[in-house]
């Protein structure tokens, strides 16, 4: 049977002497100063022996300190090793998904239920990415927007996207015509301001000047905004699904323009077995008809 001191005090002892005070070793052990000393003294009384000199500027160890010091930090150093690898050794598949806040908050989330009732094994992790933030290295994989061109990722189509105006019904009653937005708060997104103009175009609407209305910096804030009866936002028919499906917004008129870019399931190509993806992977495309479409 092992005889052995207070772990806690053998925790402290090692962090104070690391640190060269008990400050250091109570921010790291998120434990109070005064705790930290406590535990110290008891393991000194445990021994009968002193393992610190207290000097007004710090903490100095005495010979016996010295002597135990290198083996505990090994020791403990051994302790996280291991603990690493029983954690790394895990059967749950994690799923680490870098996802835009938009698509996140207007696509994804609302439909988690389904996938977590089809999948509760799968550990997922939402991380924010999209238009902004790049893709890192620590995701599994991430569904980003754009050509489908990233250097050393691989990317699948996931679906393409159309743009048309979306609003609420007391908004939408007073444009009778597509001139009649440029009387009305046209909301922006700020990393796709060619929105507007390519639908625009498209309904034969030159704008005298630039486009009016307050800009937001992601989709999610745009058409939250339209909702609330702001003005009229730029719809992406994956965003608006269940808002039109519930009479929150409408369309005021039936010409779409094809967005340029378009939703990617994008990974490394270490990634491509990883069941995660491969479970995710298939949850997608049956949500989306079995096959990569147009929304």
């Amino acid at each position: 049977m092992r005889r052995l001191p207070s772990l806690n005090g053998l925790r402290a002892f090692e962090a104070a002497a690391r640190h060269g005070s008990f400050v250091g070793a109570a921010a790291e052990l998120n434990v109070t100063q005064a705790a930290v000393s406590r535990m110290v003294r008891l393991l000194e009384e445990r021994f009968g022996f002193q393992l610190f000199e207290r000097r007004a500027n710090g903490l100095d160890l005495t010979p016996q300190g010295k002597a135990l010091q290198p083996g505990l930090t090994s020791a403990f150093d051994a302790i996280a090793g291991i603990a690493e690898q029983v954690t790394a050794m895990r059967t749950t598949p994690v799923l680490t998904l870098g996802v835009g806040p938009s698509f996140a908050v207007r696509w994804l989330i609302p439909r988690l239920r389904g996938f977590y009732e089809q999948q509760p094994e799968i550990d997922v992790r939402l991380s924010t990415g999209g238009a902004i933030n790049p893709f890192r290295d620590d995701w599994t994989c991430g569904i980003l927007l754009g050509d489908g061109n990233w250097a050393g990722y691989e990317s699948e189509l996931l679906f393409t996207t159309d743009l048309f105006p979306v609003c609420t019904k007391a908004v939408a009653a007073r444009l009778s015509s597509p001139s009649k937005l440029t009387r009305q708060d046209m909301l922006q997104v700020s990393h796709s301001p060619e929105d507007w103009s390519l639908w625009l175009a498209a309904a034969g609407v030159k704008p005298r000047g630039k486009v009016h209305g307050p800009s937001f910096g992601n989709y999610a804030m745009a058409l939250q905004a339209a909702v609330d009866g702001i003005g009229v936002a730029i719809g992406l028919r994956p965003y608006v699904e269940d808002d039109m499906a519930r009479g929150r917004l409408v369309a005021p008129f039936s010409i779409t323009v094809p967005k340029k870019r378009a939703w990617y399931l994008v990974y490394r190509p270490f990634r491509r077995d990883d069941p995660g993806l491969a479970v995710l992977r298939a949850w997608l495309l049956e949500s989306l008809g079995s096959k990569p479409t147009s929304a």
